[in-house]
Parts: structure tokens; sequence; C-alpha cells
């Protein structure tokens, strides 16, 4: 393997077997990057713990095995037994090499692929996108082309408002229009607003819309007919603003509530004949343990109401069932803000206790914070409104273009507009996820469109820049990447270094569903490279001898940028 630390660790893992007598099988050896040495090994402390040993007394062993002779020039016992690494450029350039010529730039398969499916982005039939959508779909997406990158087998599913009482008015609202009438897609708010009004002003029409509330859920075909009307509208609308944003969702992986209208009675059948259920001021509901209100009485999980409506929960039970038998998921991914944990807890449990969600299928809840604006409250239009997810991305690629065109004025025009597009969006998604998704962020265009610091157009120059390298040293980049790397100065051992960490840090982001520890990854990387670059002339006559080898390491470079950006979902433009 390409990274050197998962290679030390097999290593090691023996050379620990050996001198504590455990199985190598179980033997973590806890390899990290450390700032004393190129690497640290902390595995001592706990294995020394299991066999009644003093850790520094371990770790001494394990370095007298002689395991690390052959990869590393320099082997320190430090502390209370870590063991610091510096290893040989020989080791490291072998690394490099094997990492250039293997297409996935040395990242491993996971040891286990699981069919996983993801639910994000969820907007509603017959509403606008706003920018409240953004961080489910961007987050989302990343998290599909990460999973599908290590083996996973990913379906993607969008599970769309498509149902439910807001339907009625809808439908009655577009008959009293003529159902013929065309509904403009590309702002669908004021056909929904109007309808919305009228539910609450005329008595007439909210009893017509409660009634065809019953018809659409009694399956009359009429109504029926609207409502898919309805529904293809917003699909085609959807489709319009994931090509616009650039994310893999199509019309394909739209999977609606209204799919498991005719499952919610089974559910609830499923919930008593396994004891689960019970009443609770006149609803049936699950008590979960573990869960309890504000004055610590305990919690129920309401499958049925009162009147015996169902809710989202048992439209999420359902949705578990669904998954775990019809698609056979291992692994379900539900990309859903964070006020959402309770509720997707509370139904995960419940699933569990009912045998629907039953190893080794299991469920993950990816919760993210708000967009913010300035003022730090929830970020809106001046007038108040939801600000379009539409509207925001075509300021962002205006922006955008508009400084690529300052940066570059030579730049054809069509050019200018594609490069705009990249870096407009790429700077939006990147604001998102460099933030620790927990976290709410501020919506900032100076900063997110800024041509330095961690920004997706910092990284997105940077790859740019390394392209114009070959470019004026008349190079084709592939033949380099059989060069033997030499690794003399100090800037091009950390640039090596880095490059050697894509494996861990890609295996790590999927790990945590975390995209933010990609993009600090691919800044820090992008740092070293500038090091690199300032300490160690490429092109300048006089260091034909280091010119290959140089090469080699901007082409490495290069690759890891344009790799990683596209697993966030953005584009490494060639020229800016």
């Amino acid at each position: 393997m390409a990274d050197p630390l998962h290679t030390i660790s097999a290593t090691l893992r023996n050379a620990f077997a050996t001198v504590t007598g455990l199985p190598a099988e179980g033997i973590d050896p806890v390899v990290r990057p450390s700032d004393r040495a190129d690497a640290q090994v902390n595995g001592a402390l706990a294995l020394a713990k299991q066999v009644g040993r003093n850790p520094r007394e371990v770790a001494d062993a394990v370095v007298a095995t002689g395991a690390l002779a052959a990869v590393c020039s320099a082997v320190e016992v430090a502390g209370p037994g870590f063991i610091n690494l510096t290893f040989t450029e020989a080791f490291l350039a072998e690394q490099l090499t094997a990492t250039a010529g293997d297409a996935r730039l040395g990242v491993r398969p996971a040891a286990v692929a699981e069919r996983v499916i993801v639910d994000y982005s969820a907007p509603n039939v017959a509403k606008e996108m706003h920018v409240g959508h953004l961080r489910s779909t961007v987050i989302g997406d990343s998290i599909v082309r990460l999973l599908q990158f290590v083996g996973h087998e990913v379906v993607r599913e969008n599970h769309i408002g498509d149902w439910g009482t807001p339907f009625g008015m809808l439908i009655e609202h577009l008959l009293d229009l003529g159902d013929s009438a065309a509904i403009d897609m590309s702002d669908p708010n004021p056909f929904y607003q109007a309808a919305r009004a009228k539910f609450d002003t005329d008595d007439d029409f909210k009893s017509r819309a409660r009634d065809r509330v019953v018809a659409l859920q009694s399956g009359d075909p009429a109504t029926l007919a609207i409502w898919q009307r309805l529904v293809d509208n917003s699909a085609e609308y959807f489709d319009i603003v994931y090509r616009q944003l650039g994310v893999l969702l199509t019309h394909a992986d739209l999977m609606g509530e209204s799919a498991y209208h005719d499952k919610l009675a089974g559910v609830v059948e499923q919930l008593a004949a396994k004891g689960l259920l019970e009443q609770s001021e006149g609803a049936d509901v699950v008590f979960v343990p573990g869960y309890t209100n504000r004055d610590g009485d305990p919690l129920p999980l309401i499958v049925q109401k009162g009147h015996g409506g169902f809710n989202y929960a048992t439209s999420d039970l359902a949705c578990v069932i669904d998954r775990v038998d019809r698609l056979g998921a291992t692994m379900l991914v539900y990309v859903v803000g964070s006020p959402q944990a309770q509720h997707l807890a509370m139904v995960f449990k419940v699933a569990e206790m009912a045998g629907w969600l039953a190893p080794p299928a299991h469920a993950v809840h990816v919760g993210f914070g708000s967009v913010l604006g300035a003022d730090r409250k929830m970020y809106k239009t001046r007038s108040g409104e939801n600000v379009k997810l539409q509207a925001l991305l075509d300021e962002g690629v205006q922006r955008a273009a508009a400084a690529v065109a300052e940066k570059n004025p030579e730049m054809p025009a069509d050019e200018q507009a594609a490069v705009g597009r990249m870096v407009g969006i790429g700077a939006i998604k990147y604001a998102d996820l460099s933030t620790d998704r927990i976290k709410d962020y501020a919506f900032d265009w100076d900063r997110m469109l800024a041509f330095e610091g961690n920004t997706a157009p910092y990284l997105q120059y940077a790859h740019a820049r390394i392209c114009s390298i070959f470019r004026r040293a008349g190079v084709e980049r592939a033949p380099v990447r059989a060069t033997a790397v030499s690794l003399a100065e100090p800037q091009e051992r950390a640039l090596a270094l880095a490059l050697l960490q894509f494996d861990a840090v890609v295996h790590d982001t999927v790990e945590k569903f975390a995209p933010h520890r990609l993009c600090t990854y691919l800044f820090d990387l992008a740092q070293a490279f500038t090091g690199f670059y300032e300490a160690c002339p490429v092109l300048k006559d006089g260091y034909e001898a280091t010119r290959e080898s140089r090469l080699a390491l901007c082409d490495l470079t290069a690759r890891t940028l344009q790799q990683g950006l596209a697993l966030l979902g953005i584009d490494a433009p060639e020229r800016m």
C-alpha cells in the first residue's frame, strides 16, 4: 500500500504480537502523523496494560525486534512509551512511486463493502428549494461520492415531501385555475402561497381541500392524475437545480412519502403484534427506553394519532423496513438537520426493538447546523424571506466569473464563463463542507470567493498553477509518474509526507462522515506545495538534475487536489 502509516501498522502489529504474546489480529498500533517525527506509534500504552508490563519497556522491546530498521532511518522511544519514527528517503520514494502509478492515488478499498442508502436533500413538491436545502444536498452528495470511491455500493434516495394535507389545497387550487393551468416551477412559491392564503381565509375552499385529501388518499384516479402532474413538474424543477449545483441526484433518485402510504397501517399492526404498542392520551405509541421529556417522564414515539392519522414517525419506520427488506441495505445514512437528532434516534431504536433494523444493518444520522447571515441569524433576504437556492447559485457564478475575468482578462469569454461556474459553485459548496457539519456557519461572499485562505478558489488556483507549470515546460504529465523521486530538501520531504496521507484522510473522512476533514487536508496539502515550490526550483536553469523528480511531485499534488475536490463535488479547472 502507498500509505506509509498503513504499511507501518501492519509491520508493527506483528512486532507487538511478538513482544506481548497477544494475537496480531487484535492489535491496533495507533500510528499517527507527528510534529516530532514523521509518525508516532501510541500502541504500547494500551498493550502494556493488557499484559501487565511497563509501556516504555514494551516500546523498547518492539524497537529491539528490528522490524522497523528497513523503513526507518531513526526510531526513538519517548515519554511513557511513544515510538517516534523517521522514515528513510528510499521508503518514502517507493511509496510515492506506488501512489503515482495508482489511479486511486493509494486509497484502499473499504475492508467490508456495504450496501448504503443515503437519504439527503428532501425538498417538497410545489415548493421552491431555498438555502435551507443547501447543506443536506451538498453534504449528502459528498458523502455519496466518498462512499462510492472506497468501494461501497450506494443507493441515493431523495425523500421528497409529496403527500399529506397540503396537497388537498394545492390540487383544489389548481382545479380552480383550470386543471390545464401552467405552474411556473422556476418560481413555484406564488402558487403555493396563493393556495395557502385561500385555505386560511375561505371556508368553502378549506372544506373542498380537505375532501380532496380524502380523495387523494383513497386513490381517486382524477385526483391522483393532478397530483402526479404536480410531482412531475416539481421533479423537473429539482433536476434543474441539481444540475446547476453539480450534484449526482436525478429524477430517478426521488422516493416520495407517497411510496409508503400503503405501508403505514402495516407498521402499526406489526408493532402491535410484537407487543411494542401502547396507548398514551388516545394515541398508539412506543415508549423508547432511555428517552424522557423535560419533566423526566417516559417519552413516547407516536406512530398513530388518536384520530387514526399517521405521522412522520410512521413513515420513517416504513422507510427503514423498505430500505432493509427491498433494497437490501446494510447501512442507512440520513443527512438531516441536527434538530431531528432525537426523532431519528428514537425511530432507529424502535426499528431495532421491532427487529427491522438488525445486524448487519445499521443506521447513521449525519446531522448538520444552519446557514447564518452576517448577523448570525438564519440566512434570509432583506425582506425576511428564505433565500432562493437558484438565485444564490446564480449570484455565486456571476461573482466568480467577474473575479476570473479580472484575474485573467486574456482568457476567452466562453472559458471565463465555464471557469466562473466551477469557481462560483465550488466556493459555495466548499464554504459549507469545510465547516464541521455539526456547527452553524455564516454565509460570506467575500470570504468564500477569496483566492487565499481555506477556500475552494485557493485550492482550484493551486491546481491550475501546477497545470501551468507543465504547459510552460512543454512536458506531458503521464510520463513523469514513473520517475524515481528525490527527497533531499526538507520541503520535498514535507510535501511527500502530505501526499502519502491521502489514503488515511479519505478513510477517516468516510468513517466520521466529516467532509471538513478532507477539506482541511487539501488546504494543508496546497500549503505544503507552496512551501515546496518556493524553496525548490522546478523549471529554473541550473536545476535540471532535479527537474524530473520535482515535476513528479507537482503532478502527484495536482492529481491529489483534483481527486480530493472531486470527492467534495467540486471541479478543478486547469486554467484560472
